[in-house]
């Protein structure tokens, strides 16, 4: 195999990211069947296909936690001024998706979905940075990425 081909199979080891617009988690499918079926042809194929891995799964977590933070968010606008004493015993709550409970819900929400509105396009330009640099034969180390494999 050449190594325009290694270079090739690790720009769409990056680039097959984007199959998860059309097929349910293929962020993770596409770059882990390109990554074990040639991870033995050679050290560039391997080394990029586990960045590309960890990088999605980095950001897998990551919208975990950030979900976790936008939980309670969602909480205040549901129970509005319920206390806790009110939801144990389910005196005078009325769950409202219309009303608007205040300004720090709101403020709090729009922080978050900032948040995550620049790590989706932080992940785009990363992607295709990555997929320009293994189509030069260059490595690339995506930030904030956590090493799950290594």
């Amino acid at each position: 195999m050449s190594v325009n081909n290694h270079k090739n199979i690790a720009t769409f080891m990056h680039l097959g990211v984007f199959s998860k617009y059309f097929i349910p988690f293929g962020n993770y499918i596409v770059p882990i069947l390109l990554w074990t079926t040639n991870k033995d042809k050679s050290e560039f194929i391997d080394q990029n296909g586990k960045e590309a891995i960890n990088f999605q799964l980095s950001i897998l977590l990551y919208s975990v936690i950030l979900g976790m933070f936008s939980f309670p968010f969602f909480l205040f606008k549901i129970l509005g001024n319920a206390s806790i004493t009110d939801i144990f015993h389910h005196d005078g709550i009325s769950i409202s998706f219309s009303d608007p409970v205040g300004f720090s819900t709101l403020i709090g929400a729009s922080f978050i979905g900032v948040v995550a509105l620049i790590g989706f396009f932080l992940e785009i330009i990363f992607v295709i940075t990555a997929a320009l640099k293994a189509n030069k034969g260059e490595s690339y180390r995506y930030p904030l990425s956590i090493r799950f494999i290594k």
